[in-house]
Order: C-alpha cells, then sequence, then structure tokens
C-alpha cells in the first residue's frame, strides 16, 4: 500500500502542470457554458421565442462558434511561436534562442542515433525523421485548421439561424467565407493572441518569475539570451 501511495503521489507530482491547466480548462469551460446559456435563454425571451435546454444549447452553432473561434486562436498563437523561435531571435529573451551559440534544439539528430533511449524516428531516420523535425508545428498548425473551420461552419450556422429569425434570407457555409463577421470573430482574438506572446517574449528580457523555467535565472544579466 506505500508503494501504491508513493506511486500516486509521484504521478501527480511528475503530471502537475498538465493536470492543474486541465482542471482550469473545465473550470472555466463550465463557467462559459452555464453563462452562455443563460445569455441566449434571455436573449430568446426578449425575442417572445421559447428558451432552449441546455443540450440544445451545447449543440447550437452560436455555442460552438465561440469555443472553437477561442481555440482556433490560440492553437494559431502556439503554432506560430514555435515556428518562428525556430529561426528568429530576440537578444535577451528566455523565449529565444541565442544567436551566437548554437542550441540544442539545433544538434543534428544523426549524432545521437545510436543513443539508448531515442524516439524511434530517430534511430530510423530519413523520411520519418524529417517529419518528427517538424511534427510538433504541424500538430499545431492541423489544430489550428480543424478549429478554424469548426469555428467558420458553426459561425455561418448561428448567422443563417439569426436570418431565419429576421426573415431574411441566409447565406451558405461557402458565402459566409467572405462575411465580415466570421473575420471580425477571428482578427479580434488573433491581434491579442499575438501581442501577449510579443510581452512575454520583451518582458522577459528585464522581469523575472523566480522558479519558473520561462525565466531567466535571478542573477543572469539582461542581455543573456535563453533560460
Amino acid at each position: 500500500m506505500t508503494e501504491f501511495r508513493a506511486a500516486r503521489v509521484g504521478w501527480l507530482r511528475n503530471n502537475g502542470l498538465t493536470l492543474a491547466l486541465m482542471v482550469l480548462f473545465l473550470a472555466s469551460l463550465t463557467g462559459q457554458i452555464l453563462t452562455g446559456w443563460r445569455v441566449e435563454v434571455a436573449d430568446l425571451r426578449m425575442h417572445g421565442a421559447p428558451p432552449d435546454g441546455l443540450g440544445r444549447y451545447l449543440l447550437s452553432g452560436a455555442f460552438l462558434s465561440a469555443l472553437f473561434e477561442n481555440w482556433e486562436s490560440e492553437f494559431l498563437q502556439m503554432w506560430v511561436y514555435v515556428t518562428l523561435t525556430a529561426y528568429l531571435f530576440q537578444r535577451g529573451s528566455p523565449e529565444s534562442k541565442d544567436p551566437d551559440t548554437s542550441a540544442p534544439q539545433d544538434a543534428d539528430p544523426a549524432a545521437t542515433r545510436r543513443t539508448r533511449h531515442v524516439p524511434y524516428p530517430v534511430r530510423r531516420g530519413g523520411l520519418l525523421l524529417r517529419l518528427y523535425s517538424h511534427s510538433l508545428g504541424a500538430a499545431l498548425l492541423a489544430l489550428f485548421v480543424l478549429s478554424f473551420v469548426f469555428h467558420w461552419l458553426n459561425s455561418a450556422r448561428a448567422a443563417a439561424n439569426e436570418a431565419r429569425q429576421h426573415g431574411e434570407a441566409a447565406a451558405s457555409a461557402l458565402g459566409y467565407l467572405g462575411e465580415p463577421q466570421l473575420w471580425f470573430e477571428s482578427f479580434q482574438n488573433w491581434q491579442s493572441e499575438f501581442l501577449s506572446t510579443a510581452v512575454l517574449v520583451v518582458l522577459g528580457i528585464w522581469l523575472r518569475e523566480r522558479g519558473s523555467p520561462e525565466s531567466k535565472a535571478m542573477a543572469d544579466p539582461h542581455d543573456k539570451t535563453g533560460t
């Protein structure tokens, strides 16, 4: 029993960051669902329509559009950040590689191919290694594209439903790609994500957060680049 308890504590410690973030995600998602549902019910009552149940609201274009609109911007931010930091530099930032020294991320994987415990694509080499070399960026890009598609389709559903309520003709999903509303919803989130990332990159030059791997050590000079 003691060994089991120790293993459980060790697992919680080793996965604490992911678990904490997922708890915060689920709590925030629950808050979004409940408050969004109340807003939707109030809006329907103002128009003399019967209120939707929670299950119906969760499948509505209004909710799913808002949900994927935010996911889309977050995955875009992460993809751009991961990709740009592979090629561009910011002197003094812990979020950047040092332009004057070689980084471990740039090392030739062929030199460690026979090292124990290296990932299989590194041992295999060839095309599989080339794909693996950019797999993180590719995964984030795919998640961004999927989120954008779901945002677009559900935003089109929400717009079509609103048009029908006002007795107007609804645009097709393809036609909605040319609507300013879709791009307004996207750009208002994209700009904030790029700004917050740039602020993190720049503030890390002069400011510190003791204990965080995203911060330089307290005694590091401001012009030191990387963590």
